[in-house]
């Protein structure tokens, strides 16, 4: 075996209150003030309130950029740096969704970086740390919170750039339950299903290794266990504790291995048709683990097994297949809007699909799947997952 690394926050936080730990930790990293990263939302409904006044206890004040109201651009990534670089603050704090923490990454390297954030596109272009961040996520889903990689899209090329660089690994996560409340059903089955991807496709690529595995595993069997509880019953705590939990652990799980032909494919859904990154992994979940089945069906037994599937007596190939019967399933359930309803047809599709299939190849995640697919079979999978 190998040897590989494996990162994380320094500092963790797990459990209902976490997020009071926010005012102690930035003051334990030498802040004075801080810019807080947000979205309208969270910021009219004082979500943030108690992370702004548990910075104001502790001494730190507190600048708010309450911009990122939709999947993170390049346009929020200048806004936010030339906050940061007018004075706004000498560490970030990021509170929301993966839009808003993906945001503060891209912020924070390029507050001691010089470029624009598309000059590090692809892996370990980011030569030097960047300043403290705290994040705190309040969805259950994203994993940012723990993860290396931030996703910003280049509105002038439509592309959705993935920049990876352990510079981009949050100094600390405050991952609080209590903070998914007030999630909407429809977002509570999008991001836990992007967990589940990610736990999935951490679990099957090819630079899986032990630390990881044991991660995903258990990720995916809290997410398929826990998520429809949390969907079903939006106040039942347990639920939404324990499919957090899974989607931190999924984050950890992927980002020390990686995802694969799912998240390929996915982005240039986001970037072409505007899909929330959650659904559109929910769409390509199903038919990429079916074509995939054959690269790695121990691996895919394991995942059925994980989701609490009886698989004694099947062969591999037929314990992978109920796996993938069951995550389909699960979609189901779980009232997850087709691409066709999102208004994605097979008439814009023609459009750009073969565009969409290169800058999946280009992303690198597709070459992480266990079945390696060609341009021509990710074009087939985008008319499938329609």
């Amino acid at each position: 075996m190998k040897s590989r690394a494996f990162r994380v926050p320094s500092t963790i936080h797990f459990g209902v209150g976490a997020v009071s730990e926010a005012g102690g930790e930035a003051k334990h990293l030498g802040a004075k003030r801080a810019l807080l990263i947000t979205d309208k939302v969270l910021a009219s409904t004082g979500t943030i309130d108690p992370v702004i006044e548990s910075l104001s206890a502790a001494g730190v004040e507190t600048i708010v950029f309450e911009g990122v109201n939709s999947e993170p651009t390049t346009a929020h990534v200048r806004e936010g740096v030339t906050m940061f670089r007018e004075g706004a603050g000498d560490i970030l704090i990021a509170c929301g969704g993966g839009s808003p923490i993906d945001v503060a990454k891209a912020v924070r390297v390029l507050a001691t970086n010089d470029g624009a954030i598309e000059n590090f596109m692809g892996f370990n272009k980011i030569g030097r740390p960047g300043v403290p961040l705290v994040a705190i996520p309040t969805t259950a889903g994203t994993g940012s919170e723990a993860t290396m990689v931030t996703i910003i899209t280049d509105t002038s090329r439509d592309v959705k750039m993935l920049i990876g660089s352990p510079f981009l690994l949050p100094t600390v996560a405050l991952v609080d339950p209590a903070m998914t409340l007030r999630m909407p059903r429809g977002l509570t089955a999008a991001t836990g299903l992007d967990a589940l991807t990610h736990a999935i496709e951490a679990y099957v690529s090819v630079k899986n290794q032990p630390l990881t595995d044991m991660l995903a595993l258990s990720a995916i069997k809290k997410i398929s266990r826990f998520l429809p509880q949390a969907w079903a019953n939006p106040d039942n705590l347990d639920a939404r504790s324990e499919t957090m939990l899974g989607a931190l652990q999924a984050g950890i799980a992927f980002s020390n291995s990686s995802v694969a032909l799912v998240h390929g494919m996915s982005r240039p859904i986001g970037a072409n048709f505007h899909v929330p990154h959650g659904v559109s992994n929910a769409a390509l979940l199903g038919v990429v683990m079916e074509f995939s089945l054959m690269g790695a069906p121990d691996r895919y037994a394991d995942v059925a097994e994980a989701m609490g599937l009886k698989t004694d007596g099947m062969t591999l190939m037929e314990a992978a297949q109920a796996g993938s019967d069951t995550v389909k399933a699960l979609i189901c359930k779980l009232q997850v809007p087709t691409l066709s309803k999102l208004g994605v047809t097979r008439e814009k599709l023609d459009q750009v699909v073969s565009k969409m299939a290169d800058d999946a190849i280009a992303s690198g995640s597709p070459g992480n799947n266990p079945r390696k697919a060609t341009k021509e079979e990710i074009i087939d999978l985008y008319y499938a997952a329609l």
